[in-house]
């Protein structure tokens, strides 16, 4: 399935589901970042995806990632929370979506790194190199506001 994502585009479609999500910015020990090459739109981005039923929005961060990278973290802080209505993400089955999504930090307690079914690549980055990767605009955000070091998260 492929994915579109829109920002502040008066010709995007008009969303029909709001999706609560979650992802994370997980650090090595040499501080780089670890992003993940999508397989629906090609660009890279934080580990992260929905809540489920049974989820805790920090569970749902470490899942996500478990699920996405092969690895296991720790939720240590909070990047902020992004709500912008002006995003919209519309796929190829007909789901267009506003999604609440919640940045977390994260550290590696184990497993091993792996591709998963939705990425071609995964890379732990410097921060040095981000913004030479193709990105979307939203997850530049989070990750500037990441390397800002805010004494609190964002709110938006």
């Amino acid at each position: 399935m492929s994915r579109t994502e829109y920002y502040d585009d008066p010709h995007a479609p008009k969303p029909n589901s709001l999706v609560v999500a979650a992802s994370a910015v997980v650090t090595d020990d040499a501080g780089r970042i670890l992003l993940q090459r999508r397989r629906d739109n090609d660009l890279w981005a934080l580990p992260g995806g929905g809540m489920d039923m049974g989820d805790s929005l920090p569970g749902t961060a470490v899942r996500e990632v478990r699920e996405e990278t092969g690895l296991d973290v720790e939720i240590t802080g909070l990047v902020g929370t992004y709500t912008d209505p002006r995003h919209v993400i519309a796929y190829s089955d007909g789901e267009v979506r506003r999604q609440f999504n919640v940045c977390f930090t994260a550290r590696v307690t184990g497993g091993t790194l792996a591709v998963s079914d939705e990425s071609t690549e995964l890379r732990f980055v410097p921060s040095a190199e981000l913004d030479s990767l193709p990105m979307h605009h939203t997850q530049r955000l989070r990750l500037q506001h990441f390397l800002e070091k805010r004494s609190a998260p964002y709110l938006g």
